[in-house]
């Protein structure tokens, strides 16, 4: 049920950690073949790998279209992988799925506006209007109350504590795509309504050629109160060195909602990573175009992990900078097991791991 005359502050609801424990993950069935190459079938098997590594340890609906309903049933077979039928328009849960809020116990939403990253200003695709449904069919499936806004934000354009802080990129949230020209002090008080925080931290720039805007979640990431992981190269020559080192100064003169600086991890990126002519060709161009042309470079990022009860979910490139990474992550997670899984599949998609799942809070 929607809930009017209220926002989530008035009410005591605030964001959740993702750190939290779960009650389930949800994720989308890949399938669009003018963005995903072969009609999706190679990022299909990445995210069936990535589902039964979540649904150990939680549950985990897929939510699938029509077309596909009966494959994906068949791929799930014996696991603790719910496949739910649902129209949508592409496969990136965390962006166009509900923000879910706290009470105690007591779990609610909030129901934004999606227009897939820019809408016909600067968006990736149209039509968007099934993925604008998403977030209020999965709160009346589940039964929970939800707040509406005609806001475009996305799951992946904010990272919380959980303490009242609040870290974004201005290139994401402020994108004239989006909401048109807006002021950030509105944004900000819309946002702690909304969200229920004390601080906003604002990031000037995502990572570099993120075809979101960039989106904070390939660039800085919260690992617990006061610690964050920020995404890093030491090769001045890279576009991202710049990008890296502003959000490094950023971050080190910000204080968090308790007062306090920020602990900060630099985590290197991999090699850059470009799309080949084979895995281009194998998308379907659209009015003539190709989507996704060779040489485009991938956005590879270890900051976009995933948090589920018990493991980190881990992006890994076939690069050197795998093993580097999966030390960090155990030592930054002593307590979590890390499960590396290979991405380059979802980052020719245009996502990675934190982009195609979210979790509803225990």
């Amino acid at each position: 049920m929607e809930i009017k005359g209220t926002v989530p502050k008035q009410d005591n609801y605030h964001l959740a950690p993702e750190w939290n424990q779960h009650s389930e993950s949800y994720m989308l069935w890949p399938m669009r073949p003018d963005n995903w190459r072969e009609g999706g079938k190679p990022a299909q098997k990445v995210y069936a790998e990535i589902a039964k590594h979540i649904s150990e340890v939680e549950p985990v609906t897929m939510l699938v279209n029509r077309s596909q309903y009966q494959h994906a049933h068949s791929v799930f077979e014996n696991t603790n992988v719910r496949v739910v039928e649902m129209s949508y328009n592409d496969a990136f849960f965390r962006d166009l799925g509900p923000t879910f809020l706290k009470n105690g116990t007591n779990i609610r939403a909030i129901d934004w506006e999606f227009n897939a990253w820019g809408g016909l200003f600067d968006g990736l695709y149209f039509p968007w209007d099934q993925d604008n449904l998403v977030s209020k069919k999965v709160c009346e499936l589940n039964r929970i109350d939800y707040y509406h806004n005609d806001f475009v934000l996305e799951g992946c354009g904010f990272v919380t504590d959980g303490q009242g802080t609040l870290i974004l990129t201005e290139e994401s949230v402020m994108s004239e795509g989006r909401n048109g020209v807006v002021q950030k002090e509105a944004v900000e008080q819309l946002l702690k309504d909304y969200l229920n925080v004390k601080q906003i931290i604002w990031i000037e720039q995502g990572y570099y050629m993120d075809e979101t805007n960039g989106d904070i979640d390939n660039m800085v990431r919260f690992v617990k109160p006061g610690e964050v992981v920020l995404t890093w190269t030491d090769d001045e020559n890279d576009p991202q060195y710049q990008i890296s080192r502003a959000a490094l100064q950023t971050l080190e003169a910000a204080t968090d909602a308790n007062g306090n600086r920020l602990k900060i991890h630099k985590i290197q990126i991999p090699s850059p990573m470009y799309a080949s002519d084979g895995e281009s060709e194998g998308v379907d161009p659209v009015n003539g175009l190709l989507p996704r042309y060779p040489g485009d470079r991938l956005v590879a990022s270890y900051v976009n992990f995933y948090i589920v009860n018990g493991a980190v979910i881990l992006p890994t490139f076939n690069d050197e900078q795998d093993a580097v990474a999966i030390k960090t992550f155990s030592e930054l997670f002593p307590d979590h097991k890390i499960i590396p899984i290979y991405c380059r599949e979802l980052l020719l998609g245009g996502g990675n791991i934190h982009s195609i799942v979210a979790s509803i809070p225990k």
